[in-house]
């Protein structure tokens, strides 16, 4: 099957922002209206590409809604604002909300890796009347993880204190080189060093991440809106995540974890267990034989991890 066969790749204004996204063909679309919708959220520093290899199996299962986050690819890298607020996973959540709007899409099945996992979490929270099961991969709740922090996480996460740090300090520093900083992280991260990128993704992640667009205060911004998100993260959304558990507020439908049991996350933390904290249906944890980047170094098994649980 030919890359991305059967799904179209668009690019829509939604305020008054772009959001470039991966959606089933308008034919199949129609003709499959009794499928339904599952909306796939990648991570850092990736795209929407992140799933080509698993949309390939789910074609015909689902009808597939892959963006690209703010910040990420196609989709805006604007200027951050004083507090990170316009990073905030509260917005970027609903900038999904207000694309699947848009698609005529109400409810959906919901799965987010890294980054998008955080996005995922928030807009649970926040209309999960509209997510029917939902699925984080290699992740733990922000908020567990921030707290959690020893040295080792800190040393294996590195690049959570780096892009946090005030700007232009991130924006400088790998704005000199952004392919070699990519590459370097996400080899670091896989299994293997990262063989099982496929070239051509690889060299759309390269693209995006080394776009040379700088913004009003002369970083380029592709970067800049990367250390955005994380800015936020440490920030607004901590603060976001502190007032949901005030509230008790809980993910209210069933939720499936998967992490890789070479990466940090499983060996650090609980996953299970703070994810079933902040949850009021049912977990499922699955850990699988594989890095950070489980839907490209594991596409099988993530496909049928979905397939089964999102019934």
């Amino acid at each position: 099957m030919a890359w991305f066969e059967g799904y179209d790749l668009h690019t829509r204004t939604i305020g008054t922002r772009p959001v470039r996204f991966r959606v089933t063909n308008q034919a199949d679309w129609q003709s499959q209206n009794h499928l339904p919708v599952l909306v796939l959220l990648h991570g850092f520093p990736q795209t929407h590409v992140l799933w080509h290899r698993v949309a390939k199996q789910l074609r015909g299962h689902y009808r597939m809604v892959m963006p690209d986050l703010r910040g990420y690819g196609g989709s805006s890298c604007e200027l951050g604002e004083p507090d990170h607020s316009n990073y905030s996973k509260r917005v970027m959540a609903q900038e999904i909300i207000d694309l699947l709007d848009s698609l005529g899409v109400n409810d959906f099945f919901l799965c987010g890796h890294d980054r998008g996992g955080r996005v995922s979490h928030r807009l649970a929270l926040e209309h999960g009347h509209r997510v029917r099961k939902m699925c984080v991969l290699d992740i733990a709740p922000t908020l567990d993880m921030y707290q959690g922090t020893n040295f080792e996480f800190a040393q294996a996460y590195y690049h959570w204190f780096h892009l946090i740090q005030p700007a232009p300090v991130p924006e400088v520093m790998i704005g000199g080189n952004p392919e070699g900083y990519l590459r370097l992280k996400m080899k670091g991260w896989g299994s293997n060093g990262g063989s099982f990128f496929e070239p051509e993704a690889m060299d759309e992640y390269v693209r995006c991440f080394s776009e040379p667009t700088l913004n009003e205060k002369g970083w380029r911004a592709a970067v800049h809106a990367k250390a955005e998100d994380y800015r936020a993260s440490a920030g607004i959304d901590l603060e976001h995540d502190r007032a949901s558990r005030a509230k008790g507020e809980k993910i209210p439908c069933d939720l499936l974890v998967m992490c890789g049991d070479r990466g940090v996350v499983h060996r650090l933390f609980d996953a299970a267990g703070l994810w079933q904290a902040q949850c009021q249906g049912r977990v499922s944890y699955r850990s699988v034989p594989s890095g950070h980047y489980i839907p490209e170094e594991l596409p099988e098994v993530t496909t049928q991890a979905l397939l089964e649980f999102m019934r």
